[in-house]
């Protein structure tokens, strides 16, 4: 996300025909969604109704993404490239993406795997599958979770210590897996640490 404040009045819509092309990504892995094409109703509506909204080549007309399916894309923040002819747009997802009821509408595309693992603990907090060893943390509770973490923690700096590379990736994998489960069962996401770390930086 840029630290640049987004000024509409600064687009050159006039350099392709009224259109901008606009890539979506998905606000919490960054994976690219979709690219579709605004006009200025379109990004006016998009920044009004905080659902991203596209001018449809096909349709000839506005057209709020999920409207048929309810997949919306729920608008997070819209950035634009340095000539200010092409947005950038971070999104919440409401549903698939891809009209094939694919997360997007490029397969391959790739995304933060620790965002995709927040996720998955998300779901087991919810779900509590049996036999799941999340859901045995969950179940555990806060404290139990701490110091599992307190203790991976530990091994992780043993393992550095004693200067054993495959060891120490094992180690923090583990850390960081207790850390997502332990911010889960405050009601926290990895994202919110990580808005800490992006507070300071930027500061």
């Amino acid at each position: 996300m840029s630290d640049v404040a987004f000024n509409p009045e600064l687009l050159d819509f006039d350099k392709q025909g009224g259109l901008l092309p606009a890539v979506v990504q998905d606000a919490a892995n960054l994976r690219v969604l979709m690219v579709g094409y605004m006009d200025r109703a379109a990004l006016q509506k998009t920044l009004e109704a905080g659902q991203v909204t596209f001018f449809s080549r096909s349709k000839q007309r506005l057209w709020t993404k999920g409207e048929s399916s309810g997949h919306f894309l729920q608008l997070v923040s819209i950035d634009t490239d340095c000539d200010h002819d092409s947005l950038l747009v971070l999104a919440r997802p409401q549903g698939p993406t891809c009209h094939l009821q694919r997360t997007s509408c490029f397969p391959a595309a790739p995304g933060g795997f620790l965002a995709e693992l927040d996720a998955l603990i998300a779901t087991r907090e919810n779900d509590r599958p049996e036999g799941s060893y999340t859901t045995r943390l969950f179940e555990a509770g806060t404290r139990a979770i701490a110091q599992k973490v307190g203790e991976e923690g530990v091994e992780t700096a043993l393992a550095a210590v004693v200067q054993d590379d495959a060891a120490l990736c094992g180690e923090a994998a583990d850390l960081l897996f207790h850390l997502q489960v332990l911010l889960r069962s405050r009601g926290l996401a990895l994202e919110d640490a990580v808005e800490v770390l992006r507070a300071r930086h930027r500061g």
